[in-house]
């Protein structure tokens, strides 16, 4: 199988892939195709209260809520997915826990600027300290929508979704402390996962992503301020997506690297470059328990604004920029339909819901998963009519409109499963 595995590569990433990785990392990586891919999660610290979710979860050392599962869930059907107490993440995107926990010691107002469909900005507020606010950003419309539904989900009242592209950005007055630019890439690291990455990839098509992540790093730069911290990640292995464009980032933008400590059973490999010798953190497939990720941690340096915006004015200031266009600002609030006041699902899911707010409904899982297949059944006998919140193991789930016969099922059509 391993040598099997070279007919379903591209040419071109064998022979640049296998010189820059060297004989061992390179058949180390052949080898790991022939493995089911890793499996991880993470706890929401928020809602997770410390029951055994898996059997034999292994933890991720650098992640604090991190674990490895021995086998894959069926995530979709499972209650305490979709009530956001874990989320499915892959293990070397969970390194930015360690990083912020590192580099970040206080407060601080945050940008994910590419954050669909959610996983690092859902870490990055609950690695961030209290009293944080984020901007959880996504161009595409559509990958938007399932950031939001995922934003909601973990329930944090600080973290605002927005839909917009960099430049966007640019025209505000928006500064900040901290910038995530998990950048669009070649998606070398979805090998494993998903056969279409293998399909699309071409150098043409890595020389093109390098040029798009320049032209996204100038354009957000203006809105970091001085002395502060951008993370660079990709999902690649290539040094034109990596090294050669944070060398890009300190020379022509004005940046210096950031060192954060590692331990050596982490198997993080460095610098693949042989010209370039600053500190990068790369996760292979093989040689990590990983599926792939690079990152880099830089502080802006040179002239600059030197205040980010304060985290207590985001919101208000957000409401302002005609340029943004604002998803969700953090409040969950009911929805008005004609007089009616109809609850939302992120009030159902929000932890600052209050636990008098509603009547509540314990469900099976049997009832649970129909429910959030949006199938509607009746409530037990003596429960109050009207806006009913149901919960699966104490956890909320959404909302039912109880009418005594039957009770009509709230939760959101988009959010619905498709399977049981």
């Amino acid at each position: 199988m391993t040598h099997g595995t070279n007919m379903f590569l591209p040419q071109d990433f064998i022979e640049y892939t296998a010189a820059l990785f060297g004989e061992e990392r390179w058949d180390n990586f052949l080898r790991s195709f022939e493995e089911e891919p890793v499996v991880s999660i993470r706890l929401n610290p928020w809602k997770y209260k410390g029951e055994v979710l898996f059997e034999q979860a292994q933890p991720v050392p650098w992640c604090r809520q991190g674990f490895w599962l021995e086998q894959r869930p069926r995530f979709s059907t499972d209650p305490l997915f979709h009530a956001g107490v874990y989320y499915v993440q892959e293990a070397g995107s969970l390194f930015l826990d360690h990083v912020l926990r590192h580099c970040v010691p206080e407060p601080v107002t945050a940008l994910d600027l590419c954050a669909a469909p959610g996983g690092k900005s859902t870490l990055m507020r609950a690695a961030l300290p209290e009293g944080s606010v984020l901007i959880s950003n996504e161009i595409d419309r559509r990958r938007a929508n399932i950031l939001l539904e995922n934003i909601l989900k973990q329930g944090h009242s600080d973290v605002l979704v927005t839909h917009n592209t960099a430049k966007d950005f640019s025209h505000t007055q928006m500064v900040f402390d901290v910038i995530l630019t998990d950048v669009p890439c070649s998606g070398e690291g979805l090998f494993r996962r998903e056969e279409g990455a293998i399909k699309e990839w071409s150098l043409t098509n890595v020389h093109f992503c390098q040029q798009r992540q320049r032209q996204i790093l100038s354009d957000i730069w203006p809105c970091l301020r001085q002395d502060g911290l951008l993370i660079y990640s990709t999902c690649t292995f290539n040094l034109h997506e990596n090294e050669e464009n944070v060398r890009w980032i300190q020379e022509e933008l004005g940046a210096e690297l950031v060192a954060v400590p590692i331990l050596p059973d982490w198997k993080i490999t460095g610098s693949l470059w042989t010209e370039y010798n600053d500190p990068v953190y790369r996760f292979i497939p093989g040689t990590t328990r990983s599926e792939g990720l690079f990152m880099a941690v830089l502080r802006k340096r040179g002239n600059g604004p030197v205040y980010a915006v304060k985290p207590a004015s985001v919101r208000e200031q957000m409401h302002k920029y005609r340029h943004v266009h604002l998803l969700s600002d953090g409040i969950a609030r009911a929805e008005s339909k004609g007089k009616e006041q109809i609850p939302s699902i992120a009030q159902a899911l929000a932890l600052n819901t209050q636990e008098e707010q509603f009547p509540r409904v314990e469900l099976s899982l049997e009832l649970a998963q129909r429910y959030l297949h949006r199938e509607s059944f009746s409530l037990p006998a003596g429960t109050a009519q009207g806006f009913v919140l149901v919960t699966y193991q104490g956890y909320p789930l959404g909302f039912m409109k109880n009418l005594g016969s039957r009770a009509n099922n709230l939760y959101p059509k988009p959010w619905a499963i498709h399977k049981l």
